[in-house]
């Protein structure tokens, strides 16, 4: 096992009603003005938007909001709120909403405290060394951005998308009722289940082979929790225990806790960047569908024993097949089960047209000037053969 630091500073309040803590940890801060950060509308459906109002108005704490947050949250409306946080000088953010309302508040926090665009966090030209502190409530069982210290933005100036990770990106509490995600879409709902899958797999299906049973065991376990649950959330959304599995995951994926005492490069993640920060419309959780099974075919015959071992301990694959057999068999079994839960398995079912192919390999590798060295090195032509592999 290699050597780690493991850091959750995250307070969660999780289950039904936990949004009764809001007040409570607003003034425990003692925060005097608040930003309300939010998206196009979901948060009203719900009733949560006239939750959030009515307990903020009738405690007397100062407030001012910014509803509009897309999915593949958009640097523009970033430094909107950077505006408008130093204009009303806040001092906390509470986000409401999913992973692309949540790294938008991050992004917005990091903002606060430098005089230029916060992209510079993301393109690596600065390192983060302050922020405001955010405070969730989730409503979308999918990125695990609220106990994560990363922060992904689409640069909506160029297109290019972007994650960086820091601690100073980590929220300061997460209420989770899982309850909230009742409504969320089928075709949502099973975005998520591939994103949470994916946060996963990608920190234990890597370059690094290092001894490490109980991590391994920890990581395979969720994702074996997560193919059983995933369908019955899918098919019964008011199916409490289903959801509350889901966004407990959501949250273990992608704290640090699957990857303690492992090295990760998570280039799949990377690649769907590319992938959506040229197609806006592409949801991420269904470019990680297309894109995940694509890669692992090719990396699974460099070496097929972390892919096998998916197979064994979250497929249930008889140890008695061969290594190489076994991974095949997971990933078209993983592929199956994306399926099933009506996930795109090609680039043309997301509309990606065949000649905008290169632009996404150009993204992907920085106009080729990076290269990702995982299982196998994804250069600028892979990338292509990639994306090919898994257009029709």
């Amino acid at each position: 096992m290699n050597n780690f630091n493991y850091y959750t500073p995250t307070k969660v309040y999780f289950g039904k009603g936990s949004e009764k803590n809001l007040v409570k940890l607003i003034k425990d801060g003692n925060y005097k003005k608040v930003l309300f950060h939010y998206g196009k509308g979901s948060i009203k459906k719900i009733g949560l938007y006239d939750f959030i109002i009515n307990e903020l108005k009738s405690n007397n704490i100062d407030f001012i909001e910014l509803g509009g947050v897309e999915a593949n949250p958009k640097l523009s409306l970033v430094e909107q709120g950077v505006k408008l946080a130093k204009e009303n000088n806040i001092d906390f953010i509470l986000a409401a909403g999913g992973g692309s309302v949540i790294d938008s508040a991050k992004s917005i926090a990091a903002g606060y405290f430098v005089d230029k665009s916060p992209w510079v966090f993301n393109s690596g030209e600065q390192v983060l060394n302050k922020s405001l502190p955010v405070g969730v409530i989730l409503t979308l069982s999918a990125a695990g951005s609220e106990m994560s210290n990363s922060c992904v933005i689409t640069n909506d100036y160029t297109n290019d998308k972007r994650g960086f990770g820091s601690d100073h990106n980590r929220p300061l509490f997460a209420i989770c009722n899982p309850e909230f995600t009742y409504t969320v879409s089928k075709y949502q709902t099973a975005c998520g289940i591939v994103d949470i899958m994916m946060h996963t797999l990608e920190r234990t299906i890597s370059y690094d082979t290092t001894y490490n049973p109980l991590t391994d065991n920890i990581a395979y376990g969720l994702i074996k929790a997560i193919l059983e649950i995933g369908k019955v959330a899918y098919n019964e959304p008011t199916n409490y225990d289903a959801r509350a599995t889901l966004m407990w995951a959501s949250s273990l994926s992608h704290n640090g806790l699957t990857a303690c005492g492992r090295d990760y490069i998570m280039p799949v993640h990377q690649m769907e960047h590319a992938l959506s920060g040229t197609y806006d419309s592409v949801a991420h959780g269904a470019g990680l569908a297309v894109l995940w099974p694509a890669w692992a075919q090719l990396a699974a015959q460099k070496d097929p024993t972390r892919f096998a071992e998916l197979g064994y301990q979250s497929f249930g694959l008889n140890r008695k097949i061969k290594p190489l057999d076994a991974a095949i068999t997971a990933i078209q079994l993983m592929k199956d089960y994306f399926k099933s839960i009506g996930m795109p398995l090609t680039l043309k079912e997301l509309n990606v047209k065949y000649e905008d192919l290169e632009k996404i390999a150009r993204l992907y590798t920085f106009d080729g000037k990076r290269t990702i060295d995982d299982i196998i090195l994804v250069d600028y032509n892979t990338c292509l053969q990639i994306l090919k592999n898994c257009y029709e």
